[in-house]
């Protein structure tokens, strides 16, 4: 168990989402940092890694926005909801761009199955998360 739901709950001022729906969402959006950023290392560490370069690059941009959107996502105070709606769209969008490339080479190396199946848990994540937001 993380520690984002506890904080999200004892947070003194309103927050306008669902809290449970938020801590998940940020939760995603740090597993799904985390596995990239291994899927990438795995992927230099394979023989083939020039036929990954791809791979490894939209690992490491779906890492940082993932990280970046939960950084953002953490901190309530004067939030402004274009900003999370803006980060949470962009996450979407890295995650269906890294999952799709790592399905192409699912087949061949666990690590991008996982990293794959990571990637779409977040992006959905995020999708839910948006059409929650006013």
């Amino acid at each position: 168990m993380t520690a984002t739901l506890p904080m999200l709950e004892n947070y003194p001022n309103p927050i306008e989402l669902d809290r449970g729906k938020l801590a998940a969402t940020i939760d995603a959006l740090d597993d799904c940092a985390e596995a990239c950023t291994a899927c990438a290392e795995a992927c230099l560490g394979e023989p083939d890694v020039a036929e990954l370069t791809m791979c490894i690059r939209t690992n490491l941009d779906c890492a940082d926005v993932c990280a970046s959107a939960a950084r953002v996502l953490t901190r309530w105070t004067g939030y402004d909801a274009a900003i999370g709606r803006a980060m949470l769209e962009a996450c979407a969008t890295a995650c269906a761009v890294c999952a799709a490339e790592c399905e192409r080479h699912a087949a061949k190396h666990e690590h991008c199955r996982i990293c794959a199946e990571a990637c779409r848990s977040c992006e959905q994540s995020c999708r839910d998360l948006l059409a929650t937001m006013v």
